[in-house]
Parts: structure tokens; sequence; C-alpha cells
């Protein structure tokens, strides 16, 4: 089976709205950053919706969790980002801690669809 209407998906949801959370929170970085940790920081978080709605389109579910691995990947990134930001006091502790936690959360949901999906 493949082919899921990515819309439809609650990780693809939570992924959209951890990228909102993500471009707000580096909209307060200092401006030298604009092209080193904010452009990262928003691209890793573009990309986890991103590579779930291009799997969705795949013809098998094999394909699909291949996809799934690169956003996985990416709600890592995101964390490892963030703890950055946090030691360079771009962001306080409490927010960045609060941005990690929901970037840990999207890469569990991930992997709890991920495992159900199978090799097929």
């Amino acid at each position: 089976m493949g082919m899921h209407n990515f819309r439809e998906l609650r990780i693809w949801q939570r992924s959209m709205d951890l990228a909102e959370i993500v471009f707000k929170i580096t909209a307060t970085f200092p401006r030298e950053e604009k092209y080193g940790l904010v452009s990262q920081l928003n691209r890793c978080a573009v990309s986890v919706p991103s590579n779930i709605s291009e799997g969705a389109g795949r013809a098998s579910n094999k394909q699909f969790r291949h996809f799934l691995e690169f956003s996985m990947g990416s709600c890592n990134e995101v964390q490892t980002q963030l703890e950055l930001a946090k030691r360079f006091n771009y962001v306080t502790n409490e927010s960045g801690d609060k941005v990690i936690d929901e970037a840990f959360q999207v890469y569990k949901m991930i992997l709890a669809f991920y495992n159900s999906l199978g090799d097929s």
C-alpha cells in the first residue's frame, strides 16, 4: 500500500506547526546569523513536513519509510541547532527547551508511524 494523503496525516500537521514555531523563534536571532544558524534551522524545520509530504506520494510504504527517516533526521537537527542557540544565548533555556521538546515529540510521532507502515 502507498500513496497517503499527507494533509490528513497528524505527523505532517504537527511538523508544519513545528516549522512555524522555529521560524518565529529564529526571527529573534541576531541579524548576523541570517545566513548561518537561522538559515540552517529554518531549512531543517521545513525539511520535516516536506519529506513527509514527498514520501506520502510514493508508491510503496518502503519508499515512504525512507522519506520518514529523512524527517526524523531533520527533527534531530532542529534539536541540535536549538541546543547551540541556547549556548549562544540566542534563546532562553526555557523557550529553547520548549521547542526542543516539541521537535522530540514530532520525532516520536514520526517513528511510531514509521513502525506502523512495515516494509511493503
